[in-house]
């Protein structure tokens, strides 16, 4: 189950004119007999919420006042998530004329067209507030209080990850929390700038259509909307430029190929994506390779074998990534220690969702060929598993049945996918004849009909830096120097790195710059020296254009200042 809560506004979502209809109730019922939480987010101040909702029972977690107080209707215990303004300021907004203002624990309201005073007020008193707007509502607020921030305190009590939640609203206060929703969803009578931004928009309104959102999430868990959400992994890019996505859930991932050919540093990127958008993950490392990996909190190391427990216990929060060093483990005892994990990690995944990643980095230590029944029971539980391997023909057939896209990469990319291919009984794809240059990859959707196809992976944040510095203040060789020489080869200008290009450019005259750009010279030093494809294209783009020479070197030494001496 990829959904494990529901989160909901109240007014103008669940609630038409503030009441509740009973078979809105009945589907959010139905919710949680589904074994799903159920989370509502409101800015209504609690205590007029429990005067007009008797059925709050029905939530797990209540996020009132647009963020500022949890209220746990099992044992009735509120929680302030901020502070509250001073008195002074409400008696301010009421003495210089704003009508029907409410004072909340922490929350301060009033109406239309009283903001600009709310304004002027914060900005006398020299208050850190913000103001909120909801269909002509105006709330005040500490600095940085939304309803984003209210769900994320929920959840943490909760032990679940935005990435499990959907969340459902109408008005223009929603879209915080509906922001960090893996799916978002606006009822038909949402305002239209909300609608703009879901991902869905229901057909019927208010209570009627989370009715429609609940019946979908039950019959199918929204696989149905996966291609319109907006979170998405990048593999990397084609030789064209566009990028290429995988899903973050459900997929299975294979990178394979040759001793010293960058597995590890593509796996390692693959990684800090998930990182960035807060993907939990778990690396199963047999080796040690990922120990000062500093997106995951390690475990194990070269004494001591990590146990379940702990793991687990680094697992239970969803912000935190571990990452289980096994050198302590045998050999031989690898697949046995894989074998106990794998069931306690996936009892997590099914009461929360996450990790959202299992990394099985030296995939054959852990699930061997020769594990054939362990390797057929974990096969049929594997989703969003990333494995990383030297030999495919090493890793348990039934676990690399379940793979959705192969990466190969090193010296020969076809004979890996060949390998591959015959070790899960089925035909290998046509040869693509490629041989890959460092940082190039071959990719292969291999449950869809389109060839392997060639790419460059996004280098790890450690990688770009180093590539950075070597490229922009390193020195190259001889060989891979550029050199200035003029249409009439009269001049030796040597540029061993990026910031000697530049000065030497600024320095030679616009007949001996203009040869080298339009000859293509510095495009494909961009591109196989450097080894940056969106640098070369730059400059492959400013060869066929009718440009000056003053004009294009400063094109170039914008793109290679952003993207190296600025950054470095």
């Amino acid at each position: 189950m990829r959904y494990h809560a529901l989160a909901c506004d109240y007014d103008g979502t669940i609630a038409t004119d503030g009441q509740v209809s009973e078979s809105t109730i009945n589907a959010l019922e139905n919710v949680k007999k589904s074994g799903r939480k159920l989370l509502l987010v409101t800015g209504r101040e609690l205590d007029d919420l429990l005067r007009v909702f008797h059925r709050i029972d029905l939530f797990d977690r209540v996020v009132a006042e647009n963020g500022a107080l949890l209220y746990r209707p099992a044992n009735r215990e509120e929680k302030l998530l901020a502070e509250a303004s001073p008195p002074e300021f409400s008696r301010e907004l009421i003495r210089r004329g704003a009508t029907r203002v409410s004072i909340g624990r922490v929350i301060v309201a009033t109406w239309e067209p009283h903001e600009t005073t709310a304004i002027q007020v914060i900005r006398d008193m020299g208050l850190e507030l913000q103001v909120i707007f909801n269909k002509g509502a105006v709330m005040i607020l500490p600095s940085g209080v939304n309803k984003a921030t209210g769900l994320c305190a929920a959840l943490q009590e909760l032990g679940l990850s935005p990435h499990n939640v959907v969340g459902v609203g109408d008005a223009e206060n929603d879209h915080a929390f509906m922001g960090i929703c893996e799916c978002s969803v606006a009822v038909a009578n949402a305002l239209p700038m909300l609608k703009e931004r879901v991902d869905w928009v229901t057909t019927y309104d208010h209570g009627k259509g989370v009715e429609e959102l609940i019946d979908r999430l039950i019959a199918s868990d929204l696989s149905e909307f996966e291609d319109r959400l907006h979170s998405r992994i990048a593999l990397g890019k084609r030789a064209d430029g566009s990028e290429i996505f995988v899903s973050p859930y459900g997929k299975n991932i294979l990178i394979a190929g040759s001793s010293g050919s960058g597995k590890s540093t593509l796996a390692t990127g693959f990684m800090e994506r998930l990182e960035e958008q807060k993907y939990q993950f778990v690396i199963i490392d047999p080796e040690g390779d990922y120990s000062t990996f500093e997106a995951g909190v390690a475990l194990g190391d070269e004494e001591r074998a990590a146990s379940v427990t702990e793991i687990l216990d680094v697992l239970a929060k969803p912000g935190e990534n571990a990452i289980v060093n096994l050198i302590a483990v045998g050999l031989k005892e690898r697949p046995a220690f894989f074998e106990s994990l794998f069931p306690r990690v996936q009892e997590l995944r099914a009461q929360t969702g996450h990790p959202h990643w299992i990394v099985v980095d030296e995939a054959h230590h852990v699930l061997p060929a020769f594990w054939e029944t362990a390797g057929i029971t974990v096969s049929q539980h594997m989703y969003s598993v990333l494995l990383v391997t030297l030999e495919p023909d090493k890793v348990a057939p039934a676990i690399l049945s379940s793979i959705d896209v192969v990466i190969a990469i090193g010296e020969n990319p076809d004979e890996t996918l060949r390998i591959f291919s015959e070790t899960v009984g089925e035909p290998a794809p046509k040869p693509t004849g490629l041989t890959l240059h460092p940082g190039e990859a071959v990719g292969w959707f291999r449950r869809i009909s389109e060839p392997p196809f060639l790419f460059r992976s996004s280098l790890p944040r450690a990688e770009r830096r180093r590539h950075r510095r070597k490229y922009a203040e390193g020195q190259l060789s001889d060989d891979l120097s550029f050199y200035f020489r003029g249409p009439e080869g009269k001049l030796n200008l040597k540029a061993q790195n990026l910031n000697m290009f530049l000065q030497l450019a600024d320095g030679v005259d616009d007949e001996t710059w203009l040869f080298h750009l339009k000859n293509g010279d510095i495009s494909g030093w961009f591109l196989n020296v450097i080894k940056d494809p969106e640098l070369a294209a730059e400059a492959y783009r400013l060869e066929g254009a009718d440009i000056s020479g003053e004009q294009s070197r400063k094109e170039i030494r914008t793109h290679i200042e952003k993207r190296y001496i600025l950054a470095a």
